[in-house]
């Protein structure tokens, strides 16, 4: 009862994502072609913003994809240009929190804010 109330002095394992960091322009012309023979999932997220960080953290508690597809993740503060370009490059207006899936070297679907954890990321590999 005491540890519901108080919490665990344990510490909680944290889940790690097998993330990409997604810090140069050039790196786009890979996720294009990596697309074509498997999913990329690139996840840009703004570090000062808090509704972007919950959404990051529900994404990383129900993220449960193995080794079908590929996950970027791009800090848009730090990496503007390649958040710009990612946008011009794959025809998707910037948003953050914001997740693309890209297959085929196109863009097929994407999300932002909270409709991020309501797509069914299994069913787009």
């Amino acid at each position: 009862m005491f540890k519901k109330l108080f919490g665990s002095k344990e510490p909680k394992e944290e889940k790690v994502l097998p993330w990409i960091p997604l810090n140069t322009v050039e790196q786009l012309k890979t996720v294009e072609e990596k697309s074509k023979t498997k999913t990329q999932f690139i996840f840009k997220h703004s570090t000062r913003c808090g509704i972007s960080r919950m959404v990051m953290n529900q994404f990383v508690s129900a993220y449960d994809i193995e080794a079908n597809a590929d996950l970027y993740y791009l800090d848009l503060l730090n990496y503007r240009d390649v958040s710009n370009e990612t946008g011009y490059k794959f025809q998707v207006m910037h948003q953050s929190p914001q997740l693309l899936v890209i297959k085929n070297g196109v863009a097929v679907a994407h999300a932002s804010h909270g409709a991020i954890n309501e797509m069914d990321l299994q069913a787009m590999i």
